[in-house]
């Protein structure tokens, strides 16, 4: 180059270093209309552009420079590729990074940032190539405004929506509940949650009635955002608590999302023992009702890049999660994990374009049934106005639901005064499993609600001291997309002080199981035979027969020796754990008391039976 030519390369360096790209782009075209064969001022230019966000023109230059040489500086063959990945010319990207992989040896330094470059560049090629059903709408003009509403989180039911609002440039709460045309209510503010304080990135029990959430900046905060908690009671929020110790700690914890039955919380965090800048960590409930230490999701999920925003589902085993650095289209993508039958999460599998784009993907919160997802977008924000955010719902494609989900909605009672029972223990075990599903107690108005997910039967079990337990069972093997839920409404009986003139109704022991046309009783009712042991036990007058009953497939003298030999069965067992045999007697009814027609499976099914009944009262 001649003396002015220099001056001019010297000049448009110097004002980049300034970070005047605008001057410096003016100096480099002055220069190449004088050189066009000019290389350095090609890169230069072509990085101002990149610097602008000018892509077109950034890819324009490098190709230009490769034109002229593949091998004058290597490196560029895979800024190219990274101009066209932002370009979303993934094909053309792939190229380029395979280009220059191919002529890079072992001991690149280069070499495994450019794989993974190829690695995103062939997953955003193949998304694109394969796009997902997904033709989403807005959830609804009572929801959504020209302000900024995001982060949905729906109780079980579907009926109750809690989601974060920036209407005054701080976080709020406000909520919502379906009407029976399936709209919305118009928002409200969620009074007793609010602070002065920011408050947002929420996630709510599967009854609606605790709400964890991420508070930035409180008094009381280990670091710049910590995780709190806030109960509903009698319709009123409040109650609000610091998570503290073991959640919390003095980095960035936030973005909870619990687990339907309540044994574990997911969350977002910076603290040190991860893999990256932030990573997905988890904590287990105890026995006590306190969450243990967090423990890291492991490699599988975590990258050395970002992992945030994670939604549990309801089904305990599904994970929706948003990455910057497991391959994808751009800079978040949101993710779908599985847990494994060892416990362990499988790969993760990037959910799909159009749902992720290049833009950033944020939380995805799927609902019970997994038909139906939710998300935030602000594709309604006009040109030259403020950022409009809004909360858009659409139908989740098949293969990213999570497994089918059914729910049990209880309401317990009094079965003599009909009050409600607040305070009973509600316990459910899957079938063969030695430890419990889900255990809860009724709420103040005698409520609850426990999720179950498809494919596995339930023992069910309600109690509470002064009272005769009641059981059900859920036979959920097998079933799918079961579409109504469990709508109970169980009446405890009072342990009896003196027998009623009619005698006392007797409770079926719905879980009480036996060898098809045989007496030996299955392992599983073991665990409701010792709650009638446990029953015994506390309330020492009660004095119980057990009673066997048969359908009428059969026999009638052959069904009437079973029903004897089953209600003995049981009541060899009552014996066996310590309860005096002055205390129980058994007798079979055979086919002689049914509950039900004995014309249907179903009749049938509830005629087969194994119940006790208070026949006498006994001395203290």
């Amino acid at each position: 180059m001649d003396k002015r030519s220099r001056k001019l390369l010297e000049e448009a360096e110097s004002l980049a270093r300034r970070q005047q790209f605008d001057n410096a782009i003016k100096s480099l075209n002055a220069l190449l209309e004088r050189e066009p064969q000019a290389i350095d001022a090609l890169i230069l230019r072509g990085d101002m552009h990149y610097a602008k966000g000018e892509l077109e023109m950034a890819e324009h230059d490098l190709e230009e420079v490769l034109a002229m040489s593949m091998d004058y500086k290597p490196r560029l063959i895979y800024q190219l590729g990274l101009v066209e990945y932002d370009l979303e010319k993934y094909e053309e990207a792939a190229v380029h990074h395979k280009a220059y992989l191919a002529q890079a040896d072992e001991r690149d330094r280069r070499r495994e940032r450019v794989e993974r470059y190829l690695k995103n560049a062939e997953v955003a090629a193949e998304l694109r190539r394969n796009p997902v059903p997904f033709s989403p709408e807005s959830i609804g003009p009572s929801i959504n405004t020209p302000g900024k509403e995001y982060l949905p989180a729906f109780s079980a039911d579907g009926r109750y929506l809690v989601y974060t609002v920036n209407y005054t440039g701080g976080e709020d709460f406000y909520y919502s509940e379906l009407k029976e045309d399936g709209t919305w209510t118009k928002g409200q503010a969620l009074t007793g949650v609010n602070t002065l304080e920011n408050e947002g990135a929420q996630s709510m029990s599967a009854d609606g009635r605790l709400l964890y959430f991420t508070g930035c900046n409180w008094p009381d905060s280990y670091g710049s955002c910590d995780l709190y908690y806030a109960r509903r009671e009698k319709g009123e929020w409040g109650n609000l608590r610091h998570a503290a110790t073991p959640i919390n700690s003095a980095q960035w914890d936030t973005q909870p999302s619990l687990s339907a039955n309540g044994d574990y919380l997911y969350f977002t965090s910076t603290r040190p023992g991860g893999f990256g800048g932030s990573d997905i960590w988890r904590c287990k409930r105890g026995l006590d009702g306190r969450f243990g230490n967090p423990e890291n999701l492991g490699p599988t999920i975590n990258t050395e890049g970002n992992e945030q925003s994670p939604f549990l589902h309801a089904d305990g085993q599904t994970l929706y999660f948003a990455s910057n650095t497991h391959p994808g289209l751009g800079d978040f993508d949101i993710f779908i994990s599985r847990m494994q039958l060892d416990g362990s999460w499988s790969e993760p599998k990037n959910i799909g374009y159009p749902i992720n784009t290049s833009a950033g993907e944020g939380t995805l919160v799927v609902s019970l049934n997994g038909k139906k997802a939710y998300y935030t977008t602000d594709q309604n924000t006009q040109k030259g106005s403020p950022l409009d955010l809004d909360i858009y719902q659409f139908d989740l494609y098949q293969e990213a639901r999570p497994q089918s989900l059914t729910y049990v909605e209880g309401l317990v009672v009094d079965a003599q005064t009909k009050e409600i029972i607040e305070g009973a223990d509600v316990l459910i075990t899957a079938e063969g499993k030695t430890t419990t599903f889900a255990q809860v107690k009724t709420l103040e108005d005698g409520t609850f609600l426990i999720v179950l997910p498809m494919g596995e039967n339930y023992a069910f079990e309600v109690s509470r001291e002064g009272y005769l337990f009641y059981s059900d069972r859920f036979e959920l093997a097998g079933a799918f997309d079961l579409e109504k839920p469990y709508e109970l409404s169980i009446p405890l009986q009072p342990v009896p002080k003196e027998l009623s003139v009619n005698g006392e109704q007797p409770i079926i022991l719905k879980n009480v199981l036996f060898v098809s046309g045989s007496a030996e009783l299955l392992p599983m009712s073991e665990m409701e035979l010792n709650r009638l042991v446990e029953l015994l036990e506390k309330n020492v007058k009660l004095n119980i027969r057990i009673n066997g009953h048969t359908d009428n497939v059969g026999d009638d003298a052959a069904n009437q020796v079973l029903s004897e030999a089953r209600a003995k069965s049981v009541y060899s067992f009552l014996v066996n754990q310590g309860i005096p045999t002055e205390r129980l007697s058994y007798k079979g009814f055979g086919e002689s008391q049914p509950l039900a027609g004995n014309d249907t499976p179903e009749g049938r099914k509830l005629n087969r039976r194994t119940e006790f009944e208070v026949i006498s009262l006994g001395a203290q």
